[in-house]
């Protein structure tokens, strides 16, 4: 259901912006190549062609724009759905989303801070780029930015560098810190396409002259630090994890130059939940105190 969903979603951008390109960039957050293939997907399914489009213009076919109300439809009861759910859900049970470790000690500090509640930890792997909040899974995510889209709200509670790991054979592991320039010849450990501007962020492209050498996708922080121990690739992680990920055979270090990256506690907008509130709070004050 939820990726026949996400297709839907995907349809409605390009349908309204009548443009790949911008629905890509300014609404989905995803790589235009990425689109593409989901909607030639949904057309398969559908088993119809549901945009006309040449180098310069995109149209609705008559089954697209037939389509649309419905997809419209579909996506508002799904949403509705979800809000039923969320107000029948015991106020006291919330999830927290995470997708590398918390760590710092703050998941006993947070739920000392919350008597009485059901916290409840779930990790979701690279591929969902909303960290369990677009589909309902969490209430509150842990995550790094950027976000996708526009229906979240968040808080910066840390700003950490950027690091690089190695595997410990590695030529450059005996320096203290290396620059980006000295790992342009290296292939990276991506996360998958589905996680769009987080992909981007994690192998810095925006800081290239060339794209990235990906030698391998993985799903999880864990995969990832497996891929690098094995020599295939390396990979860029924040500070913080960059110690909590500790391991004899990967080594850490600083990469000069880079922006920083920034860890935030994310709701959903329209979730207007004191008990989300009052979480995102705690979460915020523990978190900004370490």
């Amino acid at each position: 259901m939820d990726a026949h969903i996400r297709d839907l979603r995907y349809f409605v951008a390009v349908a309204e912006e009548l443009s790949f390109t911008r629905a890509a960039a300014e609404r989905l957050f995803i790589s235009q190549p990425s689109l593409s293939r989901q909607i030639r997907q949904l057309e398969l399914s559908m088993r119809a062609k549901l945009f006309e489009r040449d180098r310069r213009t995109v149209a609705l076919t008559a089954a697209g724009a037939a389509l649309l109300p419905e997809a419209r439809r579909i996506i508002e009861q799904w949403e509705g759905a979800q809000r039923a759910v969320a107000a029948a859900r015991e106020e006291r049970t919330l999830v927290v989303g995470f997708q590398t470790r918390i760590g710092r000690g703050l998941v006993p500090s947070i739920s000392s801070a919350l008597p009485g509640w059901d916290l409840r930890f779930r990790q979701v792997p690279w591929s969902d780029p909303t960290v369990g909040l677009g589909d309902g899974q969490v209430d509150v995510a842990v995550a790094w930015l950027p976000m996708p889209g526009h229906d979240y709200d968040w808080t910066v509670v840390s700003t950490e560098e950027r690091w690089v790991a190695l595997p410990a054979a590695h030529p450059l592991a005996a320096r203290r810190e290396v620059t980006f320039a000295d790992l342009a010849g290296e292939s990276f450990v991506a996360m998958p396409v589905s996680a769009g501007p987080m992909r981007d962020f994690w192998l810095a492209d925006d800081q290239r002259a060339a794209p990235a050498v990906v030698g391998a996708e993985a799903e999880t922080a864990e995969e990832a630090l497996e891929l690098v121990a094995s020599g295939r690739a390396v990979v860029l992680v924040s500070a913080g994890n960059a110690e909590l990920y500790r391991r004899d055979d990967v080594v850490s270090r600083p990469v000069a130059g880079l922006p920083p990256s920034r860890l935030a506690v994310v709701w959903r907008r329209d979730d207007r939940r004191q008990a989300v509130r009052t979480l995102v709070d705690v979460f915020v004050t523990c978190m900004c105190a370490t």
